[in-house]
């Protein structure tokens, strides 16, 4: 009977908790969606706003510089303080990123929304659990280092469920993305209620809604099908690789070259603002047109590699945001390029580039696979595991967030012998 009264004291505390976060972060998200949908339709009525671009990046490194410092690594730190608690996460990350991402978009940088909601969620939920330290303290050292890092997921779970509308994919994302190959079953409960109440939060409490896709008609996966779309993951998987060391690789030389922080993204939207120039606008932004798009019609066959470099840069200079829209936004373009040669309908091989080259970059394949479901349905299901898990396989170690330890390989290799 003690057994059970243990579990039923778990499941009433983290209930408990799980509302707190979810109506912290979800209630934050709602805000969040909106101002960005607020400030992209005005940067797209005012497109003169991206010439000062340059400027908003010197503001953004100038801010993190001389005030945010503690919170300047974003998701890394969060995933950081998972790995094993080492500090405290400053209340500065929700008001910094928010503020910083939605100048980002407002003078059109390539930038996403992931990033932004994880952090505020995490942030959030820590100074949840600094209050509750305060005032409720934990028996023990044990306890309270159990419960933080169980909060920790829930927000973060409740951050990514409440900006894409998807719960589950929400709650195996923070389950899977600190160590690759790992997952943390303990915190399974809280990190689907919290996702869950965020998601309700956000959506039922202040009506904010989400973008739809519509894959349409959905062939049997036969044998041919089977191999083609292992063929399409494969391509996934290495353009999610592509894209994670270009964005590294931008922020090493960016560090090495320009010593001082407040003039890396000052270049770095100077470069975007040239390349816009030259190129149009189809690259800036969140791209969620562009997206949209390539479900419906065929789209150019460089329109990924466009997005792939203009994000890079963006975030590789220092701009914040997130990764995840414009992933989706390139593999959407990339499978679109794909239905010219695979003999797969346009719009399924669009939804398996959206959530295959994230799991690739991200390496978070099963969180992928449950994302696709659940925006495109489960028709696709079997579509979008093949095409997220050999995507996972085919991107190798590296990934878009820095700071992921390597739990188990992907692929096995022998040690080689002294």
């Amino acid at each position: 009977m003690e057994t059970y009264g243990n579990v039923i004291k778990f499941v009433g505390k983290w209930t408990f908790h799980c509302l707190v976060v979810g109506l912290l972060v979800g209630s934050a998200s709602a805000f969040f969606l909106v101002s960005l949908d607020a400030v992209t339709t005005y940067r797209t009525a005012h497109p003169w706003l991206l010439w000062g671009l340059p400027l908003a990046g010197f503001g953004i490194g100038w801010l993190y510089l001389r005030f945010g410092q503690e919170v300047v690594k974003g998701n890394n730190q969060l995933i950081e303080e998972l790995q094993q608690a080492s500090g405290v996460i400053s209340w500065k990350m929700t008001p910094f990123v928010l503020l910083t991402t939605l100048v980002t978009h407002l003078f059109g940088g390539s930038a996403g929304r992931e990033g932004t909601a994880v952090q505020m969620g995490g942030s959030l939920a820590e100074q949840w659990n600094i209050f509750l330290q305060k005032f409720f303290p934990s028996p023990s050292v044990e306890q309270a280092l159990f419960d933080r890092k169980l909060l920790l997921i829930a927000g973060m779970s409740a951050g990514f469920a409440s900006v894409f509308g998807t719960p589950l994919a929400g709650m195996v994302f923070a389950l899977e993305v600190a160590i690759i190959g790992k997952m943390r079953y303990e915190a399974l409960f809280p990190s689907l209620l919290a996702a869950l109440l965020a998601d309700g939060v956000c959506q039922q409490l202040w009506g904010v809604g989400h973008t739809h896709y519509v894959i349409g008609h959905i062939p049997v996966l036969s044998l041919p099908n089977l191999l083609w779309a292992m063929l399409a993951g494969s391509c996934f998987g290495l353009m999610g690789m592509g894209f994670a060391q270009l964005t590294h690789l931008i922020g090493v030389l960016s560090k090495k070259y320009i010593t001082y922080a407040p003039f890396r993204p000052l270049i770095g939207g100077l470069v975007v603002c040239l390349l816009t120039a030259l190129l149009g606008y189809r690259y800036i932004g969140l791209g969620v047109p562009i997206i949209v798009e390539s479900f419906q019609i065929p789209v150019a066959w460089y329109d990924s590699l466009g997005k792939t470099f203009f994000t890079a840069l963006t975030l590789g200079s220092g701009f914040k945001g997130g990764e995840v829209t414009p992933l989706f936004y390139i593999g959407a373009t990339l499978g679109n390029t794909l239905a010219t040669v695979l003999p797969l309908p346009l719009p399924l091989l669009a939804g398996m580039g959206f959530v295959g080259v994230f799991a690739g970059a991200s390496n978070t394949p099963l969180a992928c696979t449950l994302m696709g479901i659940e925006l495109f349905g489960v028709e696709a299901g079997l579509y979008l595991a093949v095409a997220c898990m050999v995507a996972y396989i085919f991107s190798g170690h590296i990934g878009i967030y820095a700071s992921q330890q390597l739990g188990v390989a992907k692929v096995y290799t022998k040690k080689k012998e002294n």
